[in-house]
């Protein structure tokens, strides 16, 4: 049966489902529709965006399962914008794994993700459906930056890399709103449910029935002697290490059962005074502080009073089109050979690069990515779409993958 629609948004009243919209409108897509609980702001939003009149309006709220099963049944892949997920989003993403509807969502949750994993496998097996987790900043430009790392290895090397080191370089821009609530909500289920911050801190909590070695300490401030550049904590390491090592668990492990990746933000050279070493301390320092702040109840209340974006809220155009991003990737084989990329996007990344990866990951599976190539399951961008997600970003997205040419031998 060809159903109604090749893509649905879903959330596209909220300030990153406009954003969506409007970024498929401009793409020239066809066949495609949004939705949400509130039909008249949906009809706001299309009219404020300049839409077309006949865009289909869907109604459906996220905690109404029959509403959200009669949707997904309408589409070939639902684009998913409202989270947090674990308050909001399983409903959802059990209908589509249940009906056979391929699913991508923004998700940097890894306590929800690790859950979802286990319920919605079989699921997905059977129905054929493709969940796709973690498909804005976090986690494409990392996930994907080792993919094209590592295919770079095989043709040039003829094996993998054993370890990659990701090293942001150059952001502009802030997190999202949604990602600060995620984070919120996550420290709340671990309050609750103490033993879940060992899941918080497992690099292998996205591969059930996979340890692999030891990894990298991420949280600490450490001068990166393949880069000679001072590094400490990158906010996002939690959930894409996590997304790394289970795309190296779903495509059989080609780059090894012993893979090694860590994920830092740099901060400067050695010197006198050293202040690429200061600023790593630091840097740790305030994500020692961060962590306790959000571990304190009373503490996320004040947030969320005072701090958190609103629904609809967000950086304005201009500053969005300002923002940029820079992550620098190096990997050592076996034999000593070091190998260096860069992956660079064009936007903000919360906001602006955000909205573009999360549709073209959409549009990847609609156009390129047949069920014989990715059949049902729960997927992350990397093992379901790999290389054909880096060219249709490199070529329509504002991201650049490319090689650098510091490449070398490493004794």
């Amino acid at each position: 049966m060809n159903p109604d629609f090749d893509l649905i948004v879903f959330g596209a009243t909220g300030f990153t489902g406009r954003l969506v919209a409007e970024y498929l409108q401009a793409r020239g897509a066809t066949r495609w529709a949004i939705a949400g609980r509130n039909a008249a702001k949906l009809a706001a939003v299309r009219d404020e965006l300049g839409l077309p009149k006949d865009l289909p309006l869907l109604q459906a709220d996220a905690g109404d399962a029959a509403a959200l099963r009669a949707l997904v049944a309408r589409t070939r892949v639902v684009i998913s914008t409202v989270g947090p997920y674990q308050l909001h989003g399983e409903p959802l993403v059990t209908a589509c794994a249940e009906a056979g509807t391929d699913y991508v969502d923004l998700c940097g949750e890894p306590l929800w993700m690790a859950r979802m994993i286990d319920k919605l496998t079989p699921l997905a097996q059977q129905s054929g459906a493709r969940i796709v987790f973690s498909c804005g900043f976090d986690s494409i430009p990392f996930d994907l930056g080792v993919v094209y790392l590592q295919a770079q290895a095989q043709e040039r090397l003829g094996a993998p890399l054993r370890e990659v080191r990701a090293r942001m370089a150059r952001m502009k821009g802030a997190a999202s709103g949604g990602t600060l609530a995620s984070m919120m909500e996550t420290f709340e289920a671990i309050r609750r449910e103490p033993a879940l911050g060992q899941t918080m801190s497992d690099p292998f909590a996205l591969t059930p029935g996979f340890k692999g070695p030891t990894q990298p300490d991420d949280q600490g401030a450490a001068l990166d002697d393949w880069a000679d550049l001072w590094a400490g904590p990158f906010v996002m390491a939690a959930i894409n290490t996590k997304n790394v090592h289970r795309s190296n668990a779903l495509r059989g492990h080609p780059w090894g059962r012993d893979f090694v990746y860590s994920e830092k933000m740099l901060t400067g050279r050695p010197g006198t005074p050293d202040k690429g070493a200061k600023k790593a301390q630091a840097l740790a320092r305030m994500t020692r502080w961060q962590n306790r702040v959000l571990g304190f109840g009373p503490a996320r209340a004040l947030l969320r009073r005072f701090v958190l974006t609103q629904p609809g809220d967000g950086p304005n155009k201009a500053a969005r089109e300002a923002g940029h991003y820079e992550v620098w990737f190096s990997g050592k084989s076996a034999s000593g050979e070091l190998l260096r990329a860069i992956v660079k996007g064009d936007r903000d990344p919360g906001y602006g690069s955000t909205c573009k990866l999360i549709s073209e990951a959409a549009l990847c599976l609609v156009e390129d990515i047949p069920r014989s190539a990715t059949p049902g399951g729960v997927w992350t961008p990397g093992s379901a779409m790999g290389l054909a997600l880096v060219r249709r970003l490199h070529e329509r997205a504002g991201l650049t993958f490319e090689m650098a040419a510091q490449s070398r031998r490493n004794p």
